[in-house]
């Protein structure tokens, strides 16, 4: 199944839904976004068919990566061979997508494969159809994470740092501890939409990202509490009731469970006290 639904958002923002499956609903779903000649994110390469034309009927001069995961930079740079478009990014992209780089089987199936191509730098000021766009790191989720903010229009697009209010499995390269701090940054923004690359809210975007914050600090504290208190991680996570999910955990090689969060909190912990 191929999927690629389009949906109108506020300023005359479009959001792509992008999917694929061998068979039945796509087990996860992706988004880009465009607006004028800018396109943030630019999806799957299992729907490269789709995204290519999208960019081309609308005529896409510069594209803005949140970061070099395959499912959101899978077609740029088939966008930039084909139309001439410029890719943007920050300079860990820059680095990570330079040379082709290996990801697990459960990736590649997802989203498919990875290309590697030649990012420009990020601008100091982005100029688009919505008034000038600024980049913000947020690592965490990634080290290159990240958002684009639109001040004119109070929009953010968030990548992959907002994803729900609450999560139930973190990757094992995710750093909670730093996504908290990210999230803190957004806070101070003024904004109210939040197009996210998974899950976008039309209205009351900085109440999700408050949301999200709350979620990871008392996560982050409930684990540190009971890990200063000698307990295993495995003691932690049984403590907490925290639930796994072993079908996602073994799709994915261990590689995206929640057992992941407990540990991605007391490394963090460990780093910042230099335990």
């Amino acid at each position: 199944m191929r999927l690629c639904k389009t949906y109108q958002f506020h300023s005359g923002i479009k959001g792509f839904k992008l999917g694929w499956s061998l068979a039945g609903h796509p087990l996860m779903t992706v988004y880009c976004y465009l607006f004028g000649d800018t396109m943030v994110d630019t999806g799957q390469s299992h729907l490269k068919r789709e995204v290519v034309s999208i960019a081309r009927d609308n005529r896409v001069k510069q594209i803005f990566l949140t970061h070099h995961h395959e499912d959101h930079s899978g077609n740029a740079a088939a966008i930039q061979t084909l139309h001439g478009a410029d890719v943007f990014g920050h300079h860990l992209s820059r680095e990570k997508l330079k040379t082709p780089y290996s990801i697990l089987p459960y990736q590649k199936y997802v989203w498919g494969k990875t290309t590697p191509l030649k990012l420009n730098p990020l601008p100091k000021e982005i100029e688009t159809v919505l008034g000038k766009m600024i980049a913000i790191h947020t690592p965490g989720h990634s080290k290159d994470h990240t958002v684009f903010f639109l001040p004119d229009q109070g929009i953010i697009f968030s990548g992959d740092l907002y994803l729900g209010d609450r999560i139930k499995f973190f990757r094992a390269d995710e750093d909670i501890g730093t996504q908290i701090e990210s999230l803190k940054t957004l806070v101070d923004l003024n904004f109210d939409i939040l197009l996210c690359g998974h899950n976008p809210k039309q209205k009351k975007g900085k109440e999700h990202i408050c949301l999200k914050l709350n979620f990871l600090e008392n996560l982050y504290g409930d684990i540190i509490e009971l890990w200063e208190k000698g307990l295993a991680e495995k003691q932690i996570f049984r403590s907490l009731k925290l639930k796994e999910s072993h079908l996602v955990k073994y799709f994915c090689f261990g590689n995206v469970s929640m057992m992941n969060g407990v540990r991605s909190a007391i490394k963090h912990h460990k780093s910042i006290n230099r335990v």
